[in-house]
């Protein structure tokens, strides 16, 4: 039995696996659009997805609860902390990809605040600590 060929797929999906998943509420509503158009949270998800870069996946979802202030995203690292937003335009989609990328190569797990998009700092709902926690790494000092 040739275990190689498994072990290499395995090693191909694991490298292949977004690290950070951008989640778009499809069902808001901005209140701007026409009540048989196309919902702008459903178009925010279609402009993310059109615009996507290698690592971060887009995902359209049914409700983040958040109407009260949609339209609404999340972005969700892997190994790190991650974050609702709020208050957003169907022009955002670069912004969030934006957040995604600074947030996948944090080294703390925290989109760091410099050089994150005005959207997301004024738009910031909630962050949330990761489920497995972060090593810190400690240095002697003698």
């Amino acid at each position: 039995m040739d275990l190689t060929a498994r072990h290499d797929q395995r090693q191909t999906d694991a490298e292949t696996t977004a690290r950070v998943i951008i989640h778009v509420c499809e069902t808001c509503r901005s209140g701007a659009e026409a009540i048989d158009a196309p919902r702008d949270g459903a178009i925010l998800a279609e402009r993310a997805k059109a615009m996507s870069a290698q690592g971060v996946e887009i995902r359209a979802v049914a409700c983040l609860a958040n109407c009260k202030r949609a339209l609404s995203a999340s972005i969700q690292s892997a190994d790190g902390w991650s974050y609702v937003f709020g208050d957003l335009t169907t022009d955002a989609a670069e912004d969030l990809l934006e957040g995604a990328r600074l947030l996948s190569l944090s080294t703390d797990g925290l989109m760091p605040w410099k050089g994150r998009p005005d959207t997301l700092k004024r738009g910031m709902i909630a962050r949330m600590p990761p489920l497995n926690p972060i090593p810190h790494s400690t240095t002697n000092k003698t």
